[in-house]
């Protein structure tokens, strides 16, 4: 049986903190289950490739500037109703409230841990996989 691909937009202004996100999720998050990534440092990139790739999950950064990704998350589920689901990173555990706001699907905290992450973002790709 062979592993499913899935795409994972991450979404941060600053490229390290973008790779951080890569290297916490990792290529293969769960048995069965591949990822690849593409990049997002603004809202309207975020848009494009939600318009130009099959997402499986956003994972966007809470802390991004000037558009922070719970931001970006309540925007792109209100104008879509095909929204891909989204995990924010969150710099502090008491800002769940605003994420629970953003009508997001799940948060992580800085600084990333990888066995949280990769379970996290595998639990989302298959509980919102296309049947």
């Amino acid at each position: 049986m062979s592993d499913r691909l899935c795409t994972v937009l991450l979404y941060s202004d600053d490229p390290q903190v973008r790779d951080q996100m890569r290297l916490a999720v990792g290529t293969r998050p769960a048995p069965g289950l591949r990822v690849e990534f593409v990049d997002a440092s603004d809202y309207a990139e975020c848009v494009r490739l939600v318009d130009d790739y099959e997402i499986g999950l956003m994972l966007l950064d809470g802390e991004a500037s000037p558009g922070g990704g719970l931001g970006i998350a309540r925007q792109i589920k209100d104008d879509r109703d095909d929204a891909p689901p989204t995990c924010v990173v969150i710099a502090r555990a008491a800002d769940r409230w605003l994420a629970a706001y953003a009508e997001v699907d799940a948060t992580l905290v800085h600084p990333l841990d990888p066995v949280t992450t990769g379970a996290t973002v595998a639990e989302l790709l298959r509980s919102h996989a296309p049947a």
